[in-house]
């Protein structure tokens, strides 16, 4: 069996459907930590369920195995119930463990995941309501775009007002926009662009994937910036390598949809830029490092940054032809195998240290732990073996 679709069919998966089910409040347990402690009554994050939601609708579509439905129709079933608003709208940020709204805040990179996961449920099931509130998500986010000067605000309240506190995470900068919310608002729009053909999509696409090269990239040295202010202004000089690797395919795949060949042309070679941009990042052992900030280097190696590496640098390798992409790709395999997969418990741990060691500190499943990055690496990559 081929290696990816072997990780993903009987390690990553399994871990999801055997450990995180709650069988007692419905839906899916919040927390498991990184000594594999569930923690029963741990908070339900709206990112984790819509990145199960796309997962097991994924595997379902290429492997047409009943149990991945099963999950995904299960998930589908209680976003529906407990996380969309039926009064205002959008999904909520957070549930408690019984499924009740305890932080209703309006996160637009939210909405943009709660449709990436709907849309894909429908390419997997064909399930008419999903594509319904696919569209919903859609026209919800498109009220928020910023028609003066372009983008998408942050967050808002519940009622949809403007909030101040906009943050992603107590990481983040508090900044009216970021890159993270607007390549995870490209993301869903190119899946959706899959199933609906609408030109207000695809003009929304156009003038995402036109912001990204225009405002985003750096046209000097082809990294992302991070964090910017209503005007667009940069607000931080940090270097994500994880997120440059993975828009750079990102980008790729949301032109190629468009039908239009000059457009594709120009991303493709943008986007072999920002890969090269992200080899920076690249160590001797074939992991990718965390980010940048000033001049300080964060050489943890986080498990999402990993996953992107591999599907970001084949992306390039089909792109350009260029072996050493590839080479790159096969490193960042070898590295994940040797340093990130748990071997005893199922899935990979959230992340290495430089030293080696395991970082026991943060979730094995959680808000931000979820079985997307590398499941959606396997599934991009089943194909070839490495």
């Amino acid at each position: 069996m081929n290696s990816f679709k072997k990780e993903l069919t009987e390690n990553i998966l399994p871990f999801w459907m055997n450990k995180t089910q709650d069988e007692t409040h419905g839906g899916f347990y919040g927390r498991i930590d990184g000594h594999n402690v569930l923690h029963p009554q741990a908070n339900k994050g709206a990112i984790l369920n819509a990145r199960i939601l796309w997962t097991f609708s994924a595997a379902y579509r290429v492997l047409k195995k009943d149990e991945y439905l099963k999950v995904a129709h299960r998930v589908f079933d209680y976003i529906l119930d407990h996380f969309l608003d039926k009064t205002y709208g959008g999904a909520y940020w957070g549930l408690d463990y019984k499924g009740n709204p305890v932080n209703t805040k309006k996160q637009t990179y939210v909405q943009g995941f709660m449709l990436y996961g709907f849309s894909e449920f429908y390419r997997a099931t064909g399930n008419e309501k999903a594509l319904e509130v696919a569209k919903e998500f859609f026209f919800l986010i498109e009220k928020c775009h910023d028609d003066g000067l372009g983008g998408y605000p942050e967050a808002y309240t519940r009622e949809w007002q403007a909030i101040e506190d906009v943050r992603l995470s107590d990481k983040d900068a508090n900044e009216k926009k970021t890159m993270n919310t607007h390549l995870h608002i490209l993301e869903p729009y190119t899946n959706l662009c899959r199933v609906w053909d609408d030109e207000r999509l695809k003009a929304a696409q156009k003038r995402l994937i036109d912001l990204f090269i225009k405002r985003i990239i750096d046209k000097q040295t082809y990294h992302l910036g991070l964090f910017f202010d209503e005007e667009w202004c940069l607000k931080s000089t940090a270097i994500s390598y994880g997120h440059d690797i993975e828009a750079s395919w990102l980008l790729y795949e949301a032109a190629s949809l468009l039908n239009d060949r000059d457009l594709l042309e120009r991303v493709k070679s943008v986007s072999l830029k920002v890969a090269d941009a992200a080899t920076e990042g690249l160590m001797p052992d074939g992991s990718l490092i965390y980010e940048k900030k000033e001049n300080h280097m964060d050489s943890e190696r986080h498990w999402w940054v990993q996953a992107e590496a591999i599907v970001g640098f084949m992306y390039a390798y089909k792109n350009s032809g260029n072996i050493v992409y590839k080479e790159y790709a096969q490193k960042t395999w070898t590295f994940i195998k040797e340093h990130m997969i748990d071997r005893e418990h199922g899935e990979w741990y959230w992340s290495c240290f430089s030293d080696g060691s395991i970082n026991r500190k943060d979730d094995k499943a959680g808000f931000w732990k979820c079985p997307y990055h590398n499941g959606r690496m396997c599934i991009e990559i089943m194909n070839y073996e490495l």
